[in-house]
């Protein structure tokens, strides 16, 4: 490789490496038989696009933009996706026999020639990347196209099918043992931890069948090929097998486990099947083992509520309620506080439902409420084996309320999750419950709530010049700054962030520390608003408030506030 080489010349351009990238670049290369764009790619000098437009222009190609181009369907009708994916290519437009596709890296000649007898077209190459391809070919063709054109050839060459869905003869626990199949669910799991994905959703209907995958919170729709209804009940005898679950029963709910490894990470994904109108429904919960986060320096929080957080583990008694909806992070938070606790001279013992992590040093406890062994008779059972510090997964009664305060006044430290909106709520609720006032005020030390909101992305992260006087005025108030000093940033969308302008989730958490004050007020039977107004005397701030300031930050977009803590208002024209 010399300095005319024009592949090196462009990187130079349009990458603007050193040479000790480059040279780095080149050795990887050589050693792994890499185009050098790619090696610069892989190695993280630069991005897929500016490497990509280099090695265009020097391979004297036009560079394609694809990220949204839409393909017409008589398009994509004319070239199958079997042929796409083979040849690495988006095929953009047909015109007077003339097919201009992108290819993911230059194509030979001989390619060319080939795709020209296989389709009956001249072939006009572009450059589009690796990146963008994978991108064009799932919302063109749909995840797994490939895999579904070959049981769909399969079946027209004689597989049997019965109601118009493929069928496999049952062999016990392990059929069905298609390879296809097993291939396609493989693509599946691959692409939602590919996409940092928290929950999968399989959903059949008449004609078609839904795929949805949960990431940063919202569920966002996944293409699939056309043809997958008729082999959905041999995707979910698939997945029921991996969590070993009994195939031929399709009219009861099914809950099961499954483990797998992707690139040395270790993951469990919690299964959960219920019968439908159009067949079973699946979802399942990915349970990440390595990236459980354990150290309280790491969720999020402000350095005032991280030391109050430190110095709660630290207690030799008292309760703890970690508060908020479902997916809000709270296990997360638990589990940080467990780690913080765990200094090898106290015993700790959770009890769950389900237990989700495996925690080294923990004697961990799952529920079995079939048996009779629910929370209360558990935690009971608990007490007996000597614990210093005890994890209750959810108070859901009073019972189980009566139980965790008492092991709190009796030398244990607690710690459980309620379901309430806010952190003052779950007084009220434990109120609501049954427990006395003075059993809550001598045992409840600190509610916390909190919630997971989508960062901004760093990548394509801009300034937000949009916020509204309104808005404004608010987030100048919660912080105790000027309104001209407010300020907030938001993501424009790139390929990064899926075009969503959000990546990630940082936690926002709403801390409420019970005194000798509130403890009386809730004896004198203290109103919500009454107690609302206590709080925030004592400098307790509401989510809200604590969210702004994570927009001021630049961690969190001015939407995103609004959309986790925005309450619904009456105005003067309601008529409700």
């Amino acid at each position: 490789m010399t300095s005319a080489d024009p592949l090196l010349e462009a990187l130079r351009r349009h990458c603007s490496l050193d040479e000790r990238q480059l040279e780095l670049a080149r050795r990887r290369a050589e050693l792994q038989r890499l185009p050098l764009h790619r090696a610069v790619v892989d190695l993280g000098f630069a991005e897929e696009e500016p490497c990509y437009r280099a090695a265009a222009e020097a391979g004297g190609l036009e560079f394609a933009v694809i990220g949204a181009h839409e393909a017409p369907r008589a398009v994509l009708e004319r070239v199958p996706a079997n042929l796409a994916l083979e040849h690495r290519f988006a095929p953009l437009e047909v015109e007077d026999g003339l097919l201009v596709a992108a290819f993911a890296e230059p194509p030979s000649l001989a390619e060319l020639g080939r795709l020209r007898l296989l389709l009956g077209l001249r072939v006009r190459a572009k450059l589009c990347g690796p990146a963008a391809l994978r991108d064009f070919v799932r919302r063109h063709y749909g995840l797994g196209a490939d895999t579904i054109q070959r049981l769909r050839a399969d079946a027209s060459n004689g597989a049997a099918t019965a109601g118009g869905e493929i069928v496999f003869d049952v062999k016990g626990a392990d059929a069905p043992d298609d390879a296809t199949i097993v291939h396609f669910v493989d693509q599946i799991l691959s692409e939602a931890l590919r996409l940092e994905a928290t929950d999968i959703h399989l959903e059949p209907f008449a004609g078609t069948v839904k795929l949805r995958y949960r990431i940063d919170g919202l569920l966002q729709d996944v293409p699939v090929p056309e043809g997958l209804r008729a082999h959905y009940v041999a995707l979910v005898s698939r997945l029921k097998v991996m969590a070993d679950l009994d195939i031929t029963e399709r009219r009861l709910a099914h809950d099961g486990r499954i483990a797998m490894s992707r690139g040395g990470a270790q993951y469990d994904l919690r299964v959960s099947i219920i019968p439908s109108a159009h067949g079973e429904t699946v979802c399942l919960r990915v349970l990440g083992r390595d990236k459980l986060l354990l150290d309280l320096s790491k969720l999020g929080m402000e350095p005032g509520q991280r030391a109050l957080m430190e110095e709660l583990a630290g207690l030799p008694q008292g309760l703890a309620l970690i508060t908020g909806p479902t997916g809000s992070g709270k296990t997360t938070t638990l589990y940080a506080l467990l780690a913080s606790a765990r200094d090898g001279r106290r015993k700790i013992v959770t009890i769950e439902d389900p237990v989700e992590y495996k925690l080294d040093g923990v004697t961990q406890i799952q529920t079995r409420a079939e048996l009779g062994f629910d929370f209360p008779s558990g935690l009971r059972s608990v007490l007996r084996h000597d614990p210093d510090v005890i994890l209750i997964g959810e108070i859901r009664d009073r019972e189980t309320a009566e139980v965790a305060m008492r092991s709190a006044q009796t030398g244990h430290l607690v710690f459980s999750t309620l379901h309430t909106n806010d952190s003052l709520s779950a007084l009220t609720r434990l109120v609501d419950m049954g427990v006395e006032p003075w059993v809550i005020g001598s045992s409840l030390v600190c509610s916390v709530a909190q919630r997971l909101a989508r960062r901004v992305c760093e990548r394509c992260a801009e300034l937000d010049d949009s916020i509204t006087p309104e808005v404004r005025a608010e987030m100048a108030a919660a912080l105790g700054i000027a309104p001209e000093a407010v300020n907030a940033r938001r993501g424009r969308g790139c390929p990064e962030c899926r075009g969503t302008g959000e990546r990630g989730r940082v936690a926002i958490y709403e801390l409420f520390l019970i005194t000798d004050e509130v403890v009386d007020s809730l004896s004198a039977g203290i109103s919500s608003v009454a107690l609302r107004d206590l709080a925030r005397r004592q400098g307790w701030r509401s989510l809200r408030e604590e969210g702004w300031r994570k927009v001021q930050q630049g961690l969190v977009s001015v939407a995103e506030n609004q959309r986790l803590t925005r309450r619904l208002q009456l105005s003067p024209q309601s008529n409700v």
